[in-house]
């Protein structure tokens, strides 16, 4: 069995409206060094498959059909 740790997050250059409501909050609650924020999803999976590579493959077709749109986000992924 494997535990699969994946990371969707906006591309550069895409507006993060809820980031930015964020960094504007914490500015207004006085933490001025705060200079970007960006929000994402963070999705675990456990898988029953011992094969990395096949595991691999399989994780990315799931981030490209289902996880992750691939106009605005990216993805990345740990398999453990």
């Amino acid at each position: 069995m494997a535990k699969v740790r994946i990371y969707v997050t906006l591309k550069d250059g895409v507006l993060d409206p809820q980031g930015k409501t964020v960094e504007f909050a914490l500015d207004k609650m006085g933490y001025k060094d705060i200079n970007e924020v960006r929000i994402g999803k963070f999705i675990e999976v456990d898988t029953k498959s011992n094969d990395k590579s096949g595991l691999k493959k399989e994780i990315d077709e799931i981030c490209d059909k289902l996880l992750a749109n691939p106009n605005i986000e990216k993805y990345s992924f740990e398999i453990e």
